[in-house]
Order: C-alpha cells, then structure tokens, then sequence
C-alpha cells in the first residue's frame, strides 16, 4: 500500500538512504532537514531523488513546521532530526536539549495546529538511553553508575560490582534493561521517547521507538568529527595513517550496516502496531574498538592501530544489544557481517570520498 511518509532530518545519512528506498518502493517521500554545515559542509550537495519533496526548515522553529505540514499530509512522519554529538552534549548541552527535546515538542503542536493526527511515528532512538546498561555480576545483575572523569583519568575503565567483584556487560533490550543515561545527548533522546509515547497515547495513534546501535556505511559524513568511529577510521586507514584507539582498546560497541537499518526501518512502516513499541536494532554482535581498528589497518594495508589511553567523558564502556525482539515483531534480522559492511564503506570513501579529499574540503577530524 502507498504511503505519505515525512523524514525529519531526512536529508542525512540515515534518512536519506531511507528516503531512497521508499521512492522506489512507490510511496510519496517529503523530507524536512536544516542542512546544518556540521553535517552538510558546503557546497551543499542533498543526494535524494528527484521525487522527493525537500523542505529546508527547523524542527525548533514553529513557522517552518506550520509551513511544511500546509503542504504535506504525511500517513507517516519518521523524526531522525537530531543532534548526535556525545562528548558534544556536555559543552553544546542547550544546543541538544533545543533540538532533540524542543524540536520534538514543536512536531507535536504543530500537528495540533494543524488539526491533524498521522497514523504511525517512527523514532529513532539510540542505544545511548541505556547507559552503562546492565551487567552481570555472577550472582545477579547490576546497573554501575557513570564513570566519572577522576575515574578515567587514572584509567579505571571497566565499571566494577560491589565489593570490587568483576562485571559482565549484557546485552541491552528494550524490554528488560532500564535506560540510565551517562551523558546528556541520551538523556535528551529518552526525553524524545517519552514524549512521543504520551503524545501518541493521548492521540490514540501507532508509535515505534526503534533503538540504533552504532550505525556505519556508504553516505556517512566523512567531514562531521560526531559522525561515527568507523566513519573515521575507514577514512583515515585510506590515507594510510595510524589509528589511534582511546582507553585501552576493549571499549565494546555493537556495529550495524546501514542498510540493515533501513531494512528496520522500512519493516516498522510496513508493520505498524496497535500497540507502542520499543525495539533494539543492531547487528547482534559486539566488537572492541581496537578489532574494528585493526581490521580497518589490514584491509587498508595501514599502519597497526595505536592504543593510547585518552577517553571521552560520558562515554560507556559497552554497548550490545539483543535483536530477538525485533527479528520477532518485524520479521527482519541484521544480514551484514561487520568485515563486509566496512569494505563497502572503503570502496565509498574510494569512489565519493576521495572526490571530497581532492577539493581540500575535509581538513582535520578529531574523535
């Protein structure tokens, strides 16, 4: 059945290859993205299909949603728009709040202005609502406060149990592990959760909160220092450069191939349920930085990665997430092996990338 869908923030990485997949699905696609120069460097080349309505507005500005929705009627909204930016959040921490709070609060009464209730909402979360997550202690399980900065500036980097007793991080789901957040970015992406499922309640329509583990391919910004670490390193092990990897290199993070994600997100269009639902989407496995790094070196022929003991504040220590859930409610499951996805990237940067490179637009990235 064809579709009205709208794509907040939809001219980015995610939401642009989401947008590509509904048009040739047959459905009418309108995106709605600020083109922030963070993401967009200029000159600002948009790749969505010629079908594609694009409205250039702010989710924080009330005209420009009065003026998109005057003109659109979405059977669906997907909210993507979104600031990303961990370590970001604690010193742009207004900046965060105004976008991924405030932006959220003005989609909703701007379709009380227009009078107007859509019949599914798509958000995309991050695994980042979960914290440090649960770990297991042998005898239970435990949810470890943050780690604080005195704590990784001597290099304490795994959480520990009570009376000093070794953990085990399990994987987060969305059923079972409550979300604590450790820095104010995931704080504000629960605060999205919270108001769409008590706007969405109240208006008696579909919600899916589908929670991205760390999310990688093609499309990614290679310009954008918050965009990802295989971003990074995909890009900096092309230019044969040493990949610095922070702690002590068995951070843990659970990779998955954009298209996977797409995949998630085309089914929760397709498969809207009467009940509101949270699910986690990644690729089921979990891999140290230091294992992305050096398979990223090998298959660029760069040099060995470097652990050099630097950090993040608010950072965790793992993040894995268990996809039955999902598999279960979409019928879709993660088919990308992380070696495969990390290639496809490389080839990207080779192709698309190396143009960037060419026109000096890059400079220099930092974690």
């Amino acid at each position: 059945m064809t579709t009205s869908v709208l794509i907040t923030g939809g001219a980015g990485f995610i939401g642009s290859a989401l947008a590509r997949r509904l048009v040739d699905a047959g459905h009418d696609v309108a995106v709605m993205d600020v083109l922030h120069p963070q993401v967009h460097r200029k000159p600002c080349v948009v790749e969505l299909p010629r079908e594609v309505r694009l409205f250039t507005g702010d989710v924080t500005h009330a005209p420009d949603w009065d003026a998109v929705l005057r003109l659109f009627e979405p059977t669906q909204i997907v909210h993507l728009a979104a600031e990303t930016g961990t370590a970001q959040s604690l010193s742009e921490a207004t900046r965060h709040g105004s976008v991924n709070v405030v932006g959220t609060t003005q989609l909703v009464d701007a379709l009380g202005r227009a009078d107007f209730v859509p019949e599914h909402l798509v958000l995309a979360s991050s695994r980042a609502v979960y914290g440090e997550g649960a770990w297991d202690t042998g005898a239970g399980v435990v949810y470890p406060p943050p780690r604080t900065h005195a704590q990784l500036a001597a290099g304490n980097w795994d959480p520990v149990g009570p009376d000093g007793v070794a953990l085990l991080p399990l994987a987060s789901a969305a059923d079972r592990t409550e979300p604590r957040p450790t820095n104010i970015y995931a704080s504000t992406k629960l605060a999205q959760e919270h108001i769409l499922a008590s706007w969405a309640a109240a208006h008696d329509t579909r919600l899916s909160v589908l929670r991205l583990q760390n999310v990688f391919g093609p499309g990614q910004s290679l310009t954008n220092s918050y965009t990802g670490i295989v971003a990074l390193f995909a890009r900096l092990s092309r230019a044969r450069q040493p990949l610095e990897v922070y702690e002590d290199g068995r951070i843990l993070r659970d990779f998955v191939y954009i298209d996977d994600v797409v995949d998630a997100l085309l089914a929760a269009l397709q498969r809207p349920r009467a009940k509101a639902r949270c699910l986690d989407i990644g690729s089921g496995a979990s891999t140290t930085i230091h294992e992305l790094a050096t398979m990223a070196a090998r298959l660029c022929d760069a040099p060995d990665p470097v652990i050099v003991g630097k950090f993040r504040d608010g950072d965790v220590r793992a993040a894995k997430c268990d996809v039955s859930a999902a598999e279960d409610d979409l019928g879709w499951r993660p088919k990308w092996r992380l070696e495969d996805g990390l290639l496809a990237l490389l080839d990207w940067v080779d192709d698309a990338g190396e143009r960037t490179l060419r026109s000096g637009d890059l400079g220099v990235l930092t974690r």
